[in-house]
């Protein structure tokens, strides 16, 4: 079984908070994740010691793959010069080189893919027919049985709260590509609160039988968050089997200074599922990894 660790939205900069930040680097160590995928926005206003902070912080995580994807913030808003001619300087030095990149494993193909749009689409991002195409290569030559995931940094869902947010220009013809690439899951951040469901909550479609499953992820490690997860800091670990993909969210919790559960999905993944075993109610495992001594207060949650 895959195992992601999602983290979206840390805004090194002033709204940082380094305890959490701390606390998000001892649940790393202690979920073991295959690989790390951090959706965007890892500071607040692109500025060079921004980025540098964020360098050391990825160096902390564990040592596996990290896929990585630039959010709006780490493009220049205020300074104009530098958004036309080099938004992605400091984030082509710290963070990655290259904007869409594929990592590929024998159990998965995930392509993420740079959403941000310096020029035209600065706050709900944009994904172009290019790199639709890029996605189409990417996936062209992938193991019947590889798990299909897409990164990006904007949404194409809005979380179904009372914070109404447009969602991407053209967010809908990408969905109906990813669809016909089979595409098992669609990870990224931006909106500041969590929404994990299918993409045909929002938009029928091409395939109204399956869809396509999101997670967005909260911010992680700032004191951005909105609506139901105002102040609040999330990430979520995804594990992806052959006819499920398990999602379970993360909280921190001021009590025991620590990240812990609070709400678990499970997705049908694929046309295999209704034969897997994994369909049975009492298959769905506790993970016992998952949950930390104790029992802090929070919030019960259900799914989002």
């Amino acid at each position: 079984m895959l195992t992601l660790l999602h983290i979206s939205d840390l805004h090194f900069g002033p709204p940082y908070v380094p305890r959490v930040g701390e606390a998000l680097l001892a649940a790393s160590e202690r979920l073991q994740a295959d690989v790390i995928v951090a959706s965007g926005d890892f500071t607040q206003r692109a500025r060079r010691a921004q980025y540098q902070q964020a360098r050391t912080f990825l160096e902390r995580l564990p040592g596996v793959p990290v896929v990585v994807t630039p959010g709006n913030h780490d493009v220049p808003l205020y300074r104009v010069a530098e958004r036309i001619f080099s938004p992605y300087r400091w984030y082509r030095e710290y963070i990655s080189e290259e904007l869409d990149t594929v990592l590929r494993r024998d159990d998965a193909v995930i392509v993420a893919l740079n959403s941000t749009s310096p020029l035209r689409a600065i706050t709900n991002g944009r994904i172009s027919r290019t790199q639709l195409e890029y996605c189409r290569r990417a996936f062209r030559d992938a193991p019947a049985h590889a798990a299909r995931i897409v990164v990006a940094h904007h949404h194409f869902a809005p979380a179904p709260d009372y914070e109404r947010i447009d969602v991407m220009p053209h967010g809908k013809r990408a969905l109906d590509v990813f669809t016909a690439l089979d595409v098992d899951l669609i990870m990224g951040g931006h909106l500041h609160r969590a929404y994990i469901g299918n993409s045909l909550d929002v938009y029928p479609g091409m395939d109204r039988e399956r869809g396509i499953t999101i997670v967005e992820c909260g911010t992680t490690t700032s004191r951005r968050g909105r609506a139901r997860e105002r102040e609040k800091n999330t990430f979520n670990v995804v594990r992806i089997g052959a006819d499920t993909v398990r999602v379970t969210h993360y909280m921190y919790f001021d009590e025991v200074d620590a990240f812990a559960p609070i709400s678990r999905h499970i997705f049908p993944r694929g046309h295999n599922y209704f034969q897997g075993s994994d369909t049975r109610e009492d298959a769905v495992p506790r993970a016992a990894a998952d949950a930390l001594p104790g029992r802090p207060h929070g919030p019960a949650a259900g799914g989002m």
